[in-house]
């Protein structure tokens, strides 16, 4: 007897596959795309590198970048195990916003090492996405590919949990009438993800941010050994407040998570502010079962797709790229994020706008171009875009 698996089925030989724009019907077409007549575009691009935006794959190609070191839920599981999930992002790159993304798993954990593979890979490539590479290991890599490359480089896992984490609290304290500058907003797991909420919540104009780990409440009285502790401890908690999660959010607006199953318990919201928000975001269980908070919060959002509000980092990637690859920018700048979160919270209408719907879903087809538009403007203002200035109207929130 055999038995067969529909998702194992739907994976068999990948994914992915690569086809030619141009068919080779003729020996006239062998030569234009080949020898000889190649030649003449290899010494274009000689004379003018810039020109390789235009007149190779560069212009339209992101490199899908993992060691393998935190994939999904699963922990570090390795390469070999990590390519079905980076052609899953790859495939989601093309359906959605039509970039062309390959999937790069490296057999090797060093810093150095992979640092040095994506700095010799990048001719190829219009931008670099990092996925599932472990925290803290992950805020070195992709702070040295940024200073060596000229092209975007960009941590999904934490700049795209961000991005859409933002939207939907712009949207969630518009249903619960608050402001994000009167907001008092408490992150529990400082790891990749959480140390750049903690950054773009600074950017929003966030007033009081107080960061939270198995330590309890980091504090600037402490030093920790972990880098992405030790800055959030520097940049958050102005109050001073110690103690554990429950203390953090004594009085606290919003409560995001990014941490582990179990950790938030309904008497911990029932001690926040009026109205509060809660963002359960750890997969596949997340911090607290929404059904939990019936009564209790006002707006609650995880991870998952079986609950209304699932914060999803396909709201964000595709678009950010597409932009990013539209105007040709040599990295991709907290303004742009902020305007990317800015746009997809914009996607959702005031009509539309509940407790239960404060991010659009996965399948709206505005999310990609609202998000293009707005992060294309945005380069232009922040002087990292290469292309002549064709902003477009972006929606604003």
């Amino acid at each position: 007897m055999n038995v067969s698996d529909q998702t194992l089925l739907l994976h068999l030989g990948g994914k992915l596959e690569v086809t030619p724009k141009i068919k080779i019907r003729t020996r006239d077409d062998l030569s234009r795309v080949y020898t000889p007549g190649v030649a003449k575009v290899c010494m274009a691009i000689h004379e003018d590198p810039a020109s390789a935006f235009s007149l190779t794959i560069k212009r339209n190609t992101v490199a899908v970048v993992s060691d393998g070191t935190a994939v999904l839920g699963l922990g570090n599981i390795g390469p070999a195990a990590a390519m079905p999930v980076m052609e899953g992002k790859a495939m989601l790159f093309k359906e959605l916003a039509g970039v062309d993304a390959f999937p790069i798993c490296l057999d090797t954990q060093d810093p150095d090492a992979i640092v040095e593979i994506v700095r010799a890979l990048a001719p190829g490539f219009g931008g670099i996405n990092l996925e599932d590479i472990s925290s803290p290991r992950c805020f070195e890599i992709e702070r040295r590919l940024q200073e060596l490359l000229d092209i975007p480089v960009f941590h999904d896992d934490q700049h795209g949990t961000a991005v859409v984490l933002i939207a939907a609290l712009m949207n969630a304290a518009k249903c619960v009438g608050k402001k994000l500058g009167d907001m008092r907003v408490v992150v529990c797991g400082i790891g990749a993800a959480g140390m750049a909420i903690v950054k773009m919540l600074h950017s929003a104009g966030v007033p009081v941010v107080i960061a939270v780990d198995r330590e309890g409440i980091l504090s600037g009285a402490k030093t920790y050994d972990n880098i992405a502790w030790q800055w959030c401890a520097e940049h958050t908690n102005p109050e001073g407040i110690e103690g554990g999660l429950a203390d953090a959010l004594r009085g606290a607006d919003a409560f995001i998570g990014v941490s582990g199953p179990g950790v938030l318990k309904p008497e911990f919201v029932r001690g926040m502010a009026a109205d509060p928000i809660v963002f359960a975001m750890a997969n596949p269980e997340p911090e607290i079962r929404p059904e939990l908070l019936e009564g209790i919060a006002a707006v609650v959002g995880t991870g998952r797709s079986d609950y209304p509000n699932q914060i999803n980092n396909v709201l964000c990637f595709p678009g950010i790229f597409r932009g990013a690859l539209d105007c040709r920018a040599s990295r991709i700048t907290e303004g742009m994020k902020l305007a990317a979160a800015r746009a997809i919270a914009a996607v959702v209408t005031e009509q539309q706008l509940n407790p239960e719907y404060i991010v659009p879903s996965v399948f709206n087809a505005d999310v990609v171009e609202s998000v293009r538009r707005a992060v294309v403007n945005a380069a232009y203002a922040d002087r990292v875009a290469r292309r002549v200035d064709k902003r477009e109207p972006a929606d604003e929130i």
